[in-house]
Protein backbone atom coordinates (compact mmCIF):
# COMPACT_ATOMS: atom_id res chain seq x y z
CA UNK A 1 0.00 0.00 0.00
CA UNK A 2 1.32 3.44 -0.82
CA UNK A 3 2.10 5.68 2.14
CA UNK A 4 -0.46 8.56 2.62
CA UNK A 5 0.73 12.10 1.74
CA UNK A 6 0.99 14.48 4.37
CA UNK A 7 -2.22 16.44 3.27
CA UNK A 8 -4.21 13.51 3.06
CA UNK A 9 -3.59 13.28 6.46
CA UNK A 10 -3.80 16.32 7.62
CA UNK A 11 -7.19 16.65 5.54
CA UNK A 12 -8.60 13.38 8.03
CA UNK A 13 -7.78 14.85 10.94
CA UNK A 14 -11.11 16.09 12.90
CA UNK A 15 -13.66 14.38 10.01
CA UNK A 16 -16.58 13.28 11.38
CA UNK A 17 -17.43 10.07 10.50
CA UNK A 18 -21.11 7.93 9.76
CA UNK A 19 -23.35 8.29 12.85
CA UNK A 20 -22.82 4.74 14.53
CA UNK A 21 -26.33 3.24 15.67
CA UNK A 22 -26.24 0.30 18.10
CA UNK A 23 -29.63 -1.37 19.45
CA UNK A 24 -29.27 -3.73 22.16
CA UNK A 25 -31.01 -5.73 24.16
CA UNK A 26 -30.41 -8.16 27.60
CA UNK A 27 -29.71 -11.06 25.50
CA UNK A 28 -26.69 -8.87 24.16
CA UNK A 29 -25.29 -7.92 26.99
CA UNK A 30 -25.29 -11.44 28.73
CA UNK A 31 -23.78 -12.69 25.40
CA UNK A 32 -21.34 -10.03 25.86
CA UNK A 33 -20.72 -10.88 29.57
CA UNK A 34 -20.10 -14.86 28.50
CA UNK A 35 -17.77 -13.74 25.46
CA UNK A 36 -15.32 -11.82 28.71
CA UNK A 37 -15.20 -14.85 30.35
CA UNK A 38 -17.89 -14.19 32.91
CA UNK A 39 -18.80 -15.93 35.24
CA UNK A 40 -15.64 -17.49 36.58
CA UNK A 41 -17.69 -19.27 39.46
CA UNK A 42 -21.34 -19.64 38.17
CA UNK A 43 -22.52 -20.34 41.17
CA UNK A 44 -21.72 -17.02 42.95
CA UNK A 45 -24.85 -14.64 42.83
CA UNK A 46 -22.86 -11.51 42.67
CA UNK A 47 -21.34 -13.24 39.11
CA UNK A 48 -24.44 -14.11 37.99
CA UNK A 49 -25.67 -10.82 37.69
CA UNK A 50 -23.87 -9.95 34.40
CA UNK A 51 -25.26 -13.03 33.14
CA UNK A 52 -28.43 -14.14 34.24
CA UNK A 53 -31.37 -12.24 32.90
CA UNK A 54 -33.88 -13.06 36.03
CA UNK A 55 -31.03 -11.78 38.19
CA UNK A 56 -32.73 -9.53 41.15
CA UNK A 57 -29.90 -7.49 40.47
CA UNK A 58 -29.02 -7.65 36.62
CA UNK A 59 -26.61 -5.20 35.36
CA UNK A 60 -25.16 -4.76 32.24
CA UNK A 61 -20.97 -5.09 32.29
CA UNK A 62 -19.83 -1.74 32.00
CA UNK A 63 -17.04 -2.17 28.94
CA UNK A 64 -20.15 -3.65 27.02
CA UNK A 65 -20.19 0.23 26.26
CA UNK A 66 -17.25 -0.58 23.69
CA UNK A 67 -19.53 -2.20 21.32
CA UNK A 68 -21.01 0.95 20.48
CA UNK A 69 -18.81 1.95 17.88
CA UNK A 70 -18.40 -1.72 17.37
CA UNK A 71 -19.40 -0.99 13.15
CA UNK A 72 -16.55 0.73 12.73
CA UNK A 73 -14.55 -2.47 12.74
CA UNK A 74 -16.88 -2.37 9.37
CA UNK A 75 -15.17 0.51 7.90
CA UNK A 76 -11.96 0.00 8.93
CA UNK A 77 -11.71 -3.51 7.30
CA UNK A 78 -12.33 -1.81 4.11
CA UNK A 79 -9.20 -1.17 3.79
CA UNK A 80 -9.80 2.58 3.62
CA UNK A 81 -10.32 5.16 6.03
CA UNK A 82 -11.08 9.20 5.07
CA UNK A 83 -9.34 7.95 1.74
CA UNK A 84 -5.88 6.44 3.27
CA UNK A 85 -5.67 3.40 1.94
CA UNK A 86 -3.90 0.34 3.96
CA UNK A 87 -3.82 -3.48 3.97
CA UNK A 88 -6.55 -4.64 6.77
CA UNK A 89 -5.42 -7.23 8.23
CA UNK A 90 -1.84 -5.28 9.01
CA UNK A 91 -4.07 -3.10 11.56
CA UNK A 92 -3.90 -3.28 15.35
CA UNK A 93 -5.90 -2.18 18.08
CA UNK A 94 -3.73 0.13 20.03
CA UNK A 95 -5.37 1.19 23.48
CA UNK A 96 -9.08 2.09 24.24
CA UNK A 97 -10.27 4.27 26.99
CA UNK A 98 -13.45 4.83 28.23
CA UNK A 99 -15.78 7.12 30.29
CA UNK A 100 -18.96 5.66 31.90
CA UNK A 101 -21.35 8.68 32.29
CA UNK A 102 -23.93 5.91 34.19
CA UNK A 103 -24.84 2.24 34.79
CA UNK A 104 -25.78 1.31 31.15
CA UNK A 105 -29.88 0.16 31.10
CA UNK A 106 -31.00 -3.79 30.19
CA UNK A 107 -31.58 -2.43 26.63
CA UNK A 108 -31.25 0.53 24.73
CA UNK A 109 -30.75 2.20 21.11
CA UNK A 110 -27.49 4.00 20.94
CA UNK A 111 -26.31 6.34 19.07
CA UNK A 112 -22.70 7.29 18.42
CA UNK A 113 -20.95 10.42 16.77
CA UNK A 114 -17.92 9.20 15.61
CA UNK A 115 -14.65 11.87 14.32
CA UNK A 116 -11.02 11.06 13.54
CA UNK A 117 -9.22 13.05 16.35
CA UNK A 118 -5.95 12.42 15.70
CA UNK A 119 -3.26 10.83 13.28
CA UNK A 120 0.45 10.66 14.59
CA UNK A 121 3.29 9.50 12.01
CA UNK A 122 4.96 6.32 13.89
CA UNK A 123 7.67 5.74 11.24
CA UNK A 124 6.80 1.83 11.03
CA UNK A 125 3.17 2.95 10.67
CA UNK A 126 0.28 5.62 11.45
CA UNK A 127 -1.66 5.78 15.08
CA UNK A 128 -4.94 6.91 14.25
CA UNK A 129 -7.33 7.86 17.34
CA UNK A 130 -11.39 8.10 17.18
CA UNK A 131 -13.02 9.83 19.42
CA UNK A 132 -16.87 8.39 20.12
CA UNK A 133 -19.61 10.35 22.06
CA UNK A 134 -22.52 7.51 22.31
CA UNK A 135 -25.98 8.56 23.99
CA UNK A 136 -29.62 7.14 23.90
CA UNK A 137 -32.22 8.05 21.58
CA UNK A 138 -33.32 10.35 23.79
CA UNK A 139 -30.42 12.04 24.33
CA UNK A 140 -28.99 10.53 27.97
CA UNK A 141 -25.32 10.54 27.70
CA UNK A 142 -23.75 7.11 28.39
CA UNK A 143 -20.29 6.31 27.40
CA UNK A 144 -17.34 8.48 25.89
CA UNK A 145 -14.64 6.56 24.52
CA UNK A 146 -10.90 7.02 22.85
CA UNK A 147 -10.11 4.24 20.34
CA UNK A 148 -6.17 3.92 18.74
CA UNK A 149 -5.76 2.19 16.19
CA UNK A 150 -2.29 1.29 14.54
CA UNK A 151 -1.63 0.31 11.00
CA UNK A 152 1.48 -0.93 10.44
CA UNK A 153 3.36 -0.14 7.22
CA UNK A 154 1.71 3.20 6.10
CA UNK A 155 4.02 5.25 8.26
CA UNK A 156 6.19 7.60 7.05
CA UNK A 157 4.79 10.70 5.58
CA UNK A 158 6.34 13.44 7.85
CA UNK A 159 3.54 14.00 10.47
CA UNK A 160 4.09 14.75 13.84
CA UNK A 161 5.03 11.44 16.15
CA UNK A 162 2.76 12.48 19.17
CA UNK A 163 3.48 11.89 22.92
CA UNK A 164 4.00 8.68 24.66
CA UNK A 165 0.92 8.66 27.55
CA UNK A 166 2.71 6.65 30.29
CA UNK A 167 0.86 5.00 33.23
CA UNK A 168 3.65 2.31 35.11
CA UNK A 169 2.76 0.79 37.91
CA UNK A 170 3.92 1.13 41.44
CA UNK A 171 7.33 -0.01 41.95
CA UNK A 172 6.42 -1.99 44.70
CA UNK A 173 4.31 -5.78 44.59
CA UNK A 174 0.37 -5.50 43.06
CA UNK A 175 -2.15 -5.53 45.62
CA UNK A 176 -3.93 -8.27 44.21
CA UNK A 177 -3.00 -10.85 41.59
CA UNK A 178 -5.84 -12.37 39.48
CA UNK A 179 -5.29 -15.44 37.33
CA UNK A 180 -7.82 -16.77 34.99
CA UNK A 181 -7.69 -18.84 31.85
CA UNK A 182 -9.37 -18.11 28.34
CA UNK A 183 -10.81 -20.65 26.40
CA UNK A 184 -9.54 -21.88 23.04
CA UNK A 185 -12.66 -20.72 21.77
CA UNK A 186 -12.57 -17.39 23.00
CA UNK A 187 -12.14 -15.65 20.23
CA UNK A 188 -14.96 -17.25 18.47
CA UNK A 189 -17.54 -16.65 21.25
CA UNK A 190 -16.45 -13.36 21.25
CA UNK A 191 -16.75 -12.26 18.07
CA UNK A 192 -20.17 -12.93 17.96
CA UNK A 193 -20.76 -9.58 19.85
CA UNK A 194 -20.16 -8.02 16.46
CA UNK A 195 -16.19 -7.81 15.71
CA UNK A 196 -15.65 -10.25 12.54
CA UNK A 197 -12.16 -9.90 12.04
CA UNK A 198 -10.97 -13.12 10.42
CA UNK A 199 -7.57 -12.30 11.96
CA UNK A 200 -9.56 -13.84 15.45
CA UNK A 201 -11.09 -16.88 13.66
CA UNK A 202 -9.42 -17.58 10.16
CA UNK A 203 -5.83 -19.17 10.48
CA UNK A 204 -4.67 -18.01 6.97
CA UNK A 205 -5.93 -14.49 7.67
CA UNK A 206 -4.28 -14.87 11.02
CA UNK A 207 -0.95 -15.67 8.64
CA UNK A 208 -1.64 -12.29 6.14
CA UNK A 209 -1.35 -10.28 9.52
CA UNK A 210 2.03 -12.11 10.44
CA UNK A 211 0.69 -14.90 13.70
CA UNK A 212 0.94 -18.61 13.52
CA UNK A 213 -2.64 -18.84 14.74
CA UNK A 214 -6.04 -16.83 15.29
CA UNK A 215 -5.68 -14.23 18.05
CA UNK A 216 -7.79 -13.14 20.92
CA UNK A 217 -9.67 -9.64 20.48
CA UNK A 218 -7.84 -6.91 22.20
CA UNK A 219 -11.12 -6.02 23.79
CA UNK A 220 -12.22 -9.54 25.04
CA UNK A 221 -8.63 -9.47 26.86
CA UNK A 222 -9.55 -5.81 28.31
CA UNK A 223 -12.64 -7.31 29.44
CA UNK A 224 -10.99 -10.10 31.28
CA UNK A 225 -8.81 -7.44 32.98
CA UNK A 226 -12.17 -5.25 33.88
CA UNK A 227 -13.86 -8.23 35.68
CA UNK A 228 -11.03 -8.97 37.71
CA UNK A 229 -10.69 -5.55 38.76
CA UNK A 230 -14.43 -5.45 39.66
CA UNK A 231 -14.54 -8.56 41.07
CA UNK A 232 -11.81 -7.40 43.52
CA UNK A 233 -11.53 -3.80 44.34
CA UNK A 234 -15.92 -3.34 43.71
CA UNK A 235 -17.46 -6.55 45.30
CA UNK A 236 -18.93 -7.47 41.58
CA UNK A 237 -20.54 -4.12 42.15
CA UNK A 238 -19.99 -2.76 38.02
CA UNK A 239 -21.33 0.33 39.19
CA UNK A 240 -18.76 1.54 40.74
CA UNK A 241 -16.81 1.58 37.44
CA UNK A 242 -16.44 5.28 35.81
CA UNK A 243 -13.36 5.05 33.63
CA UNK A 244 -10.91 2.51 32.20
CA UNK A 245 -7.87 2.95 29.66
CA UNK A 246 -5.04 0.35 28.97
CA UNK A 247 -2.86 -0.26 26.03
CA UNK A 248 -2.62 -3.34 23.80
CA UNK A 249 0.85 -4.02 24.04
CA UNK A 250 0.79 -7.87 22.81
CA UNK A 251 -1.39 -10.26 21.38
CA UNK A 252 -3.10 -13.40 23.07
CA UNK A 253 -3.90 -16.44 21.78
CA UNK A 254 -7.15 -18.38 23.29
CA UNK A 255 -6.65 -20.54 25.72
CA UNK A 256 -4.12 -18.68 27.43
CA UNK A 257 -4.04 -17.53 30.99
CA UNK A 258 -4.44 -14.34 31.48
CA UNK A 259 -2.54 -12.64 35.13
CA UNK A 260 -3.87 -9.54 36.06
CA UNK A 261 -1.85 -7.41 38.63
CA UNK A 262 -3.76 -4.71 40.99
CA UNK A 263 -2.59 -1.50 42.45
CA UNK A 264 -4.87 0.68 44.58
CA UNK A 265 -4.15 4.30 44.62
CA UNK A 266 -5.84 6.88 46.69
CA UNK A 267 -8.90 8.67 45.11
CA UNK A 268 -10.49 5.85 43.85
CA UNK A 269 -7.42 5.15 41.09
CA UNK A 270 -6.08 1.33 39.75
CA UNK A 271 -3.22 1.05 38.06
CA UNK A 272 -2.94 -2.66 36.36
CA UNK A 273 -1.37 -4.53 34.00
CA UNK A 274 -2.19 -8.06 32.50
CA UNK A 275 0.42 -10.84 31.30
CA UNK A 276 0.35 -13.48 29.47
CA UNK A 277 1.28 -16.83 31.93
CA UNK A 278 2.37 -19.21 29.51
CA UNK A 279 4.57 -16.44 27.02
CA UNK A 280 5.69 -13.90 30.28
CA UNK A 281 4.56 -10.97 27.98
CA UNK A 282 2.55 -8.08 29.58
CA UNK A 283 -0.25 -7.47 27.12
CA UNK A 284 -2.14 -4.88 28.62
CA UNK A 285 0.16 -2.00 29.74
CA UNK A 286 -0.52 1.52 30.44
CA UNK A 287 -3.45 0.83 32.61
CA UNK A 288 -6.05 2.51 35.00
CA UNK A 289 -9.16 2.62 36.14
CA UNK A 290 -10.97 4.95 38.02
CA UNK A 291 -14.01 3.90 40.97
CA UNK A 292 -16.94 5.59 42.64
CA UNK A 293 -15.65 5.20 46.26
Amino acid sequence: MPTPSLEQVAAAIGMELPTLRFRYSQRDAVLYALGIGAPSDPLDADELRSVYELSPDFQVFPTFAVLFSKDLISQLMSGCIAGIQYEPMMLLHGEQELDLHRPLPPSASVISRLRIAEIYDKGSGALIIFAVESATEAGQKLASARISVFIRGIGGFGGQRGETVKLPPPARPPDIVHEEATRPSQALLYRLTGDANPLHADPAMAARGGYHAPILHGLCTFGFAARALINHCCANDASRLRSIRARFRQHVFPGETLITEIWSLPAGEIRFQTRSKERAAVVLSHAVARLVE
